[in-house]
Order: structure tokens, then sequence, then C-alpha cells
């Protein structure tokens, strides 16, 4: 089944240029990318979704943990999560189809859970190989691109199929995790919304706590578990990233790109800018403007794209 989903995305893509970078499709959800070479880690925040690679291989880094996943293999994102990508083999061709977790919890609710009850614990992000239903599912909606008008009416109900493979096997019991509405990580993925919403404000570990309904040690140590970093480490990298998007796409100042994002010193931002980027803010958003910048990720924000 594998061997179809690829020839159906290389037929898909082949004609569409440039030859890399981002391939939009008539499914909004949807995209593909393609890169000829290996590329240094790109920091994305990541969204909830169902990644899958073609061809070639890729790294994942969230602060000090590392995932990787070749062809065949699919990478589930359960929350937004802050992170490093690299292209590690190239050619590469990988695809990224959001998830909608309110249908998830629909299929979910129509599965037996006692056979399988979901986990709790680990990241909000996972690797597993790709199984021959939800391939032969992705191969499936691909050709359905050839009838672009069709994907709106046939989609809804293939993507309940899909969700169904998903959730019923390899590695089913954590994407449950990733999605149910009780448990610890729909609990911290309250608190994120809340970080992601006030970003820029200083957030105090009480309050977030308070937002998740936990203890404010509790909360320390499941949110650390599930997206391998702390809140003031994730809060800085969402403000870090929208100051590049906002310098790369809205052509702001170093200075009103520091301060809309929340910092109170120009020197302090461009300091933990270089740290965390590696390059001066000037220096990257006229990279990137130029063209000369990576590309960016299918499943996540980075600058110039919001997939």
């Amino acid at each position: 089944m594998f061997a179809a989903l690829r020839e159906a995305a290389e037929a898909f893509t082949a004609p569409h240029q440039p030859e890399d970078g981002l391939i939009a499709t008539p499914l909004a959800d949807l995209v593909f990318m393609k890169c000829g070479v290996q590329t240094l880690p790109r920091h994305v925040l990541y969204k909830p979704a169902l990644c899958v690679i073609l061809s070639g291989a890729k790294e994942v880094t969230l602060s000090d943990r590392s995932l990787e996943y070749s062809e065949g293999k699919m990478l589930v994102v359960g929350i937004d999560l802050p992170a490093r990508s690299g292209i590690t083999k190239a050619p590469y061709l990988g695809m990224a189809l959001e998830l909608d977790a309110g249908i998830m919890r629909e299929v979910i609710a129509g599965i037996d859970m006692q056979k399988a009850p979901p986990t709790e614990g680990g990241l909000g992000i996972l690797v597993n190989q790709l199984s021959d239903p939800v391939a032969d599912c992705l191969a499936r909606l691909i050709r359905l691109f050839e009838r672009p008008e069709a994907v709106p009416v046939l989609y809804p109900s293939l993507a309940r199929e899909l969700y169904y493979w998903l959730l019923t096997g390899p590695g089913a019991q954590e994407i449950r995790r990733l999605v149910l509405t009780t448990g610890h990580t729909q609990r911290i993925a309250k608190a994120i919304h809340a970080l992601k919403s006030n970003y820029d404000q200083p957030i105090r570990i009480q309050d977030l706590a308070e937002t998740a309904c936990m203890s404010a040690s509790s909360f320390h140590q499941h949110f650390k578990a599930l997206t391998s970093m702390t809140p003031l480490q994730f809060q800085k990298q969402l403000r870090l990233l929208e100051a590049r998007r906002l310098m790369t796409c809205e052509a702001a100042n170093v200075t009103h790109a520091a301060f809309k994002v929340g910092y109170e010193s120009t020197s302090q931002f461009s300091r933990e800018y270089t740290r965390h980027f590696g390059i001066s803010p000037k220096q990257d958003a006229m990279a990137v403007r130029g063209g000369t910048a990576q590309p960016s990720d299918p499943a996540g924000h980075a600058a110039g794209r919001a997939a």
C-alpha cells in the first residue's frame, strides 16, 4: 500500500513548481514538501497533524529529545509544539495533514475502549510505522485531487475512515492519549492554548496550573514530560517564532518585533534570538526575504507561512 501512496504523491507533485518547496493541494488541510538536499534543523511551531515521508528522512527535535523518521513512517503531532526540524536524507518528499481533534473524538466514541485503553504520559508527538489501511486512505485522498470539486463532498467520510485506522492501528493507544478530552494531555493543551493567546505577557505558573486544573508541581512535571521543555522555555520559543514571522512576513524592524512579542529590551531580544536561531534578527530577516533561507516544514508554522 505504501508503494501506491508514494506513486500517487509523486504523480500529483511532479508537475508543480518550484522543484523544492511547499506544494498546496485542493484540500487546505493537506500540503506536500519537496527538497532535493539535506537541510540544517529549522525552528517551527508544529500543529496537530499527521506527517508522512514518501522519500528521504527527517529529524525532529524538542529541546533535548529527538525523533527520527523516514519513508514508510508517520509522525503524529497531538498539540502545538515548538521544535526544530531538518531533512537528514534527500531527495525528500513529505506530506502533512492537519488533524481535527473533534472528529477524532467522535470516532473514538464508537470504539470499544475496554480492549485498548489510552495510555498516560509521554511526549505530545510520536513516530510509528505507517499501516496499510492508513496508506490506502491517503492514496485515495490524493487521487481524489484529480476531481477537485469532489473533495469537499467526499473528504469528510474519508477523514473519518482515516481516523478510524489511526485510532485502531499501530500506536493507537498513544494517539488516543493525544486527542482525548480527559487525562493530562488535554489539560496541558488548555494551558498551552492560554500561553499562545498571551505569549507577549508575563506568565505565572500558578495561573497556568489552575487553567490545567493541576497543582503547580504536577503541572510543571506533566508539561515538561509532554513538551520536553518548561513553560517559560515554551513561551520564549513562541515569542521568538512570532518575532521572526513579524520581521519576515510583515517587514517589522527588530525593535518593533521585540516589543510586540513582549520583550522590554531590544538587546536582550537580539541576544536570545541569535542564540536560538544561530543568526542575528536583521540578518535572518534579510535571508528569508531574499529567498536564501531553507523551506518551511509542512506541518508547522515558520517564517513566511502558516500550514
